[in-house]
């Protein structure tokens, strides 16, 4: 049955009103698959967490190390200046009656004054010479259990570089097995701004602590940890301020949904294709800056223009797209936060 123009109009204004506007541009790139494969992303989670772990070991290790290296500086001289005191103390207690000859010294003096003056004078050795050598067993326990210390600190620093050694080698593997190449010519040097980043707050042994998502994410509806949200407002801070979202609903095998993630469009407004000119530069100073506040921050890995950065691995190839600009992550930098 024909219907009358204006009903076929009212009709066709309808439809338009109910269909969903899409605004190209700034969809998540997990609408389009952001890629990975998920057994790389758990290898890249569990390596970079032990690696970060070690290298953090290792450098609260150095500093107490430095801090036992002054205090053993400040003990040795004051150690042999002490035992050398206590040395002459010796000697004069000997040459002044010490020991079995004291009886014969005070009975051969000449006059009760003089018999006085021998028995007050061993007295000030005797308790000069107990006193320094209390002092001396002291300072002498102090610089043996300092060097005890200082020996456990090396034992330390070398199980920690061990196994940030096996890490990076664990890392090397999976990247391999990945199909991303150890490929030298894809490490980014962009123009990074100069200002650096503010630390993130760290247990007081100089450790990260395990954060769950919890503070509120400014680009989504979700949660972030505030370890991310910290980096988040540190990179926004340095001049990046180009579109992002970070939080995802859980159902994917990566850190979106844990909160410890976000993605950076290179396009002002949006997730666009493929980065070129100002856009690509702009990806490449963020990737290189992410890079260089990596220990401040707790980055984890940076994905960038088919290439990954880990702290144990540096800049690899990354092969795990599939041909997208998102999975690919040629329109955006991605960045894990530990």
């Amino acid at each position: 049955m024909s219907r009358p123009p204006w009903i076929v109009a009212a009709l066709v204004a309808l439809a338009v009103l109910l269909t969903p506007t899409v605004v190209l541009g700034t969809a998540s790139p997990a609408a389009a698959g952001e890629g990975g494969d998920p057994a790389l992303i758990k290898k890249l989670d569990e390596t970079n967490r032990a690696y970060i772990d070690a290298q953090n070991a290792l450098s609260a290790s150095l500093v107490r190390q430095k801090g036992l290296a002054t205090q053993l500086t400040a003990i040795e001289p004051k150690y042999a200046a002490l035992r050398e005191d206590t040395q002459s103390l010796s000697v004069a207690a000997y040459q002044n009656g010490g020991g079995l000859r004291s009886a014969a010294t005070l009975l051969n003096s000449g006059t009760p004054g003089s018999f006085a003056d021998r028995v007050s004078t061993l007295e000030v050795i005797a308790r000069e010479h107990a006193t320094q050598l209390r002092q001396l067993a002291v300072l002498r326990d102090e610089l043996t259990k300092t060097k005890a210390t200082i020996d456990t600190e090396i034992a330390t620093q070398q199980a920690s570089m061990t196994v940030m050694s096996q890490q990076k080698a664990e890392l090397e593997k999976a990247l391999a097995a990945s199909k991303n190449a150890v490929d030298p010519s894809t490490t980014w040097s962009g123009n990074a701004p100069a200002g650096a980043a503010q630390p993130a707050p760290r247990r007081a042994d100089g450790s990260w602590s395990t954060e769950s998502c919890g503070a509120d994410d400014p680009t989504t509806k979700g949660c972030l940890t505030p370890r991310t949200l910290h980096a988040l407002q540190q990179v926004q801070k340095a001049g990046f301020t180009h579109f992002v979202s970070c939080w995802r609903p859980p159902g994917e095998p990566y850190e979106h949904p844990k909160g410890r993630a976000c993605d950076f469009a290179t396009d002002a407004n949006g997730f666009g294709g493929v980065a070129t000119g100002s856009s690509k530069e702009y990806g490449t100073q963020l990737a290189t800056w992410l890079v260089k506040n990596a220990s401040a921050l707790g980055v984890m890995y940076v994905i960038w223009f088919k290439q990954i950065w880990t702290p144990a691995a540096g800049w690899r190839a990354y092969g795990s797209g599939q041909g997208d600009p998102s999975s690919d992550h040629t329109n955006h930098v991605h960045m894990s936060i530990y």
